[in-house]
């Protein structure tokens, strides 16, 4: 049988950002022209947390320089969890992470803020890319149930039958799963999408430490992506920025939607787009935690099923104003002129409907001290 190589993640991406290219232009984004970014407050700002949107913060640090003269982020890509604890312990002035707060952690995080709520952010949305290396296969598609088999270590080759049932022909080698060897939101959203959308073959739950007892671990999503890259029959899981850099391959998705319309789905703005639109906030007031549970069986074809989003976790009220003061003017570069061109690196920009409600969330961060005299 003649084969060919299937057109890597890149090439996935490419057309769908064509398709959709303008609704990442300032015209089409109407919240970026004359988005208002109050600078001022501390000079250098300190954050870590999640790998996943390290290519985003970026652009968003590059969009606070712009708008504050003067003014930085440095920020530390070292995982969710990390992240979390560094903002816990006063070490950062808010952290990123792919899961929002959990109960406990709030009332550290209340103690942190001198007595104020904590707020979850979502800032950054991005598609989890299934990467591969295999040297010659027309394509892959996989499902929730054959990706649970592959990560709890149920199916070990290739050529397995369930693999062979997806696609017409398989190669006849041993799989190498690749994960996270570090605390990692990516791990949690992963794995609770295998939870539910799998049917019964993960039962390992989720959380921020892989619980397949399989495969080799790596750091960060940096590390995966070079894992896979450099392993022959290697697959992983890694938001889609750093296939993008990479060049990997990733996997079309069957979801419940379809199977019915025979046409798996692959990674794109306009994929993914369908997906976050359907986002559902279940926070109280302006602590805005989504539940991502809809987004993993989706009813409607071309629905990208496997999609993360990334918290800004601040304090609503600061101890100091500098600090709040410069958190509030990162948060408004972020969502503002940061948002443009942000799927070239990976991400789906927010809605003008989203970007509203987190703006307005950011707008009503304060503090305990009041505002020195400028």
């Amino acid at each position: 049988m003649q084969r060919k190589r299937w057109a890597p993640a890149t090439g996935v991406l490419v057309t769908a950002l064509v398709v959709s290219a303008c609704s990442n232009s300032p015209a089409s984004l109407p919240y970026t022209a004359g988005a208002k970014v109050d600078c001022g407050g501390k000079q250098t700002l300190a954050a870590s947390g999640s790998t996943a949107q390290a290519n985003a913060m970026t652009r968003f640090v590059d969009a606070y320089r712009q708008a504050c003269s003067g003014q930085t982020l440095n920020y530390t890509a070292n995982g969710s969890g990390n992240g979390i604890a560094n903002f816990l312990a006063g070490r950062t002035d808010f952290a990123g992470s792919d899961t929002p707060l959990s109960g406990e952690q709030y009332a550290t995080a209340r103690q942190r803020c001198g007595g104020a709520d904590a707020w979850n952010l979502p800032v950054v949305f991005g598609p989890l890319a299934i990467t591969y290396n295999l040297a010659a296969v027309d394509s892959l598609v996989l499902d929730a149930p054959t990706l649970a088999k592959i990560f709890n270590g149920t199916i070990t080759r290739w050529d397995d039958p369930a693999l062979t049932l997806l696609n017409a022909s398989m190669p006849a080698e041993d799989i190498h799963v690749i994960y996270r060897s570090d605390g990692s939101g990516t791990t949690d959203n992963f794995q609770a999408y295998l939870q539910s959308a799998s049917g019964g073959a993960w039962n390992k739950g989720a959380g921020k430490a892989f619980n397949g007892d399989v495969g080799t671990g790596a750091v960060g999503n940096t590390g995966i992506a070079a894992a896979v890259k450099n392993t022959e029959g290697a697959i992983g899981y890694t938001e889609l920025s750093y296939a993008l850099q990479q060049g990997l391959f990733a996997a079309e998705i069957k979801t419940p939607a379809s199977r019915r319309s025979l046409r798996p789905v692959r990674i794109g703005t306009d994929t993914v787009g369908k997906t976050i639109r359907g986002a559902r906030i279940t926070g109280a007031g302006n602590d805005l935690v989504l539940d991502l549970s809809s987004f993993y069986n989706p009813a409607q074809p071309d629905v990208y099923p496997i999609v993360l989003a990334t918290y800004e976790i601040v304090c609503s009220k600061y101890p100091t104003f500098d600090v709040a003061k410069a958190v509030k003017a990162f948060l408004q570069a972020a969502i503002g002129p940061g948002q443009i061109e942000l799927a070239k690196s990976g991400y789906i920009p927010l809605s003008p409907e989203f970007q509203a409600r987190v703006s307005a969330a950011v707008d009503a961060i304060s503090s305990v001290d009041a505002p020195k005299s400028e």
